[in-house]
């Protein structure tokens, strides 16, 4: 009897437990149901914050790269000795203090201490050393140029202070120390081949994967001498299609998308989910016209070219009004800027000019871009423009990093297959030599820098060279407003327009700023 009655009790217990269970499951199932198209994201999403951008990345080295994008992962795992605030202007970063001698030929910084890389290698002088050694030898390295290759000698006084000795005086060299970013010295000595592709710093983030062309992922680093809570993951993907990109942020599949496209504006604005910040920039566009070829050494074609192009025309169809005309070689945010007289469009004029220049009918040239829907739409702008004056212009779009490779990998002028790009450049509104040198100095063709039209006026680097060497600021100003002057005049560019920058943001992401030079900053990135 007490037997029977136990197995009656053992049953009942098990049914009740299946009736529970069956109740769980149909309570889940309605949940389930009824959530279908919520955009509340789970806590494993929460950790993971997705980030659109429209163009590729072509190189994690941080010594030798040339585009914003990739400079943006990079900011978030590496770090320099000196960086720049919101505004552009030089803060500590790695070095705790610093000085610089009276004839500016000395500097000497003090390091913070305690600082670990990612690989577990310690921060010190010998890091940093080890560092600034690689880009004064390398050559092929792009910050070899911009004033590395003036360093002199490098010295440790102690473990964490190392003064740097230059050749001569460089007046943006605070600045370099800013923009050169430190790798483990581990991987510089043992694993250089590997520095482009994933490259070991002392970030707020790690390294994680790079699938080219799909996404690129950083990690939070928990051991961050900086400290701060941020999010645990961050996955960069390249959207080079606009209307992606949009659709990515409506849906939540990307918490931030960097630009937005401005004739997708209105439509995110009203999204009560989104939220769209404007910041003015130092982004310049332009189209670089390779003056060392064929019919493009005739200065008179360079300005036909200008004179045909409707500025106005091109903030309002391209950008869909976002922006200024750009009226200098530089954007009115930078320093020293200097507005000079625009080329107002004159289709006569500029039939003219092509008249004088020996091309009566116009002839036949191409122009190079990335594959994203804002380029191809500039590009499209531009050829149309051009048919004006009888120019037929085929447009030739590449993938970001064989663009990359067809420009930079001409050794000498004569190799050049570049006629005209479609392009952008963005410096810190600080620093006019950057803004400058890399792009019109003769010694900055590449590979060894940005002056894709292969410009060449002696004066003009005589000027530059002077600017550097010289701390007087209005000596500086007066330099600077010549060679604004003279490079305006002498058009290697096809001057188009200064970008206002738009990006979006999902409104329970934070900590995410894009800087007026273009770059993306997410290092205190997290959610809500």
């Amino acid at each position: 009897m007490l037997q029977r009655k136990g197995w009656k009790i053992l049953l009942l217990v098990v049914f009740c437990a299946i009736f529970m269970v069956a109740c769980s499951d149909d309570k889940k199932e309605t949940n389930s149901s009824e959530g279908k198209g919520e955009k509340e994201p789970t806590t494993e999403k929460k950790e993971e914050l997705v980030v659109a951008v429209n163009e590729n990345f072509i190189s994690m080295d941080p010594h030798n790269t040339g585009d914003t994008n990739s400079n943006s992962v990079q900011s978030a795992m590496l770090e320099g000795l000196l960086g720049f605030d919101d505004e552009g202007q030089i803060i500590n970063v790695l070095a705790e203090d610093y000085s610089v001698s009276e004839d500016a030929l000395v500097y000497t910084f003090k390091l913070h201490q305690g600082i670990k890389f990612h690989d577990g290698e310690d921060f010190n002088a010998e890091a940093v050393k080890v560092n600034f050694e690689r880009i004064m030898k390398d050559k092929s390295l792009r910050l070899n140029s911009r004033g590395f290759s003036l360093i002199k000698k490098i010295e440790t006084p102690s473990e964490y202070e190392i003064k740097i000795t230059l050749k001569e005086t460089y007046s943006p060299m605070l600045t370099r120390f800013g923009v050169a970013k430190i790798i483990s010295p581990k991987s510089v000595k043992e694993n250089p081949a590997d520095i482009p592709k994933k490259p070991v710093g002392t970030g707020a983030y790690k390294f994680g994967e790079w699938v080219q062309g799909d996404h690129l992922t950083i990690e939070r680093f928990d051991d961050y001498w900086g400290k701060g809570d941020r999010v645990k993951k961050i996955t960069f993907k390249p959207v080079p299609e606009s209307g992606s990109r949009v659709a990515m942020l409506k849906t939540g599949e990307a918490g931030v998308i960097y630009p937005v496209p401005s004739q997708n504006i209105a439509q995110v604005e009203g999204d009560k989910n989104i939220q769209v910040f404007k910041v003015p920039s130092t982004i310049a566009h332009y189209v670089s016209i390779n003056t060392y070829k064929k019919p493009f050494n005739d200065p008179k074609v360079r300005q036909a070219f200008n004179y045909a192009v409707d500025k106005d025309a091109f903030i309002k169809v391209v950008n869909f009004g976002l922006g200024v005309p750009l009226d200098s070689i530089i954007s009115s945010k930078t320093i020293y800027y200097k507005k000079q007289e625009a080329y107002a469009q004159n289709i006569e004029k500029a039939k003219q000019l092509l008249k004088e220049a020996g091309y009566p009918d116009g002839f036949e040239t191409e122009i190079w871009g990335n594959t994203n829907s804002d380029t191809m739409k500039g590009m499209q702008f531009i050829q149309q423009q051009l048919k004006q004056i009888g120019v037929k212009v085929e447009i030739k779009s590449m993938e970001e990093g064989t663009l990359s490779d067809e420009i930079y990998g001409a050794q000498t002028p004569d190799d050049a297959k570049l006629q005209m790009w479609y392009v952008s450049w963005s410096s810190y509104a600080s620093d006019v030599t950057n803004a400058t040198k890399p792009l019109f100095h003769s010694e900055s063709f590449p590979p060894n820098g940005a002056n894709t039209a292969y410009y060449n006026n002696k004066e003009v680097d005589k000027w530059m060279d002077e600017a550097n060497s010289i701390s007087d600021k209005a000596k500086q100003e007066e330099l600077y407003g010549k060679i604004q002057e003279t490079v305006y005049k002498d058009a290697p560019w096809i001057f188009l327009g200064v970008d206002e920058i738009v990006y979006g943001v999902r409104s329970d992401v934070e900590g995410v700023v894009v800087e007026p030079t273009g770059g993306l900053d997410v290092k205190d990135a997290n959610f809500k």
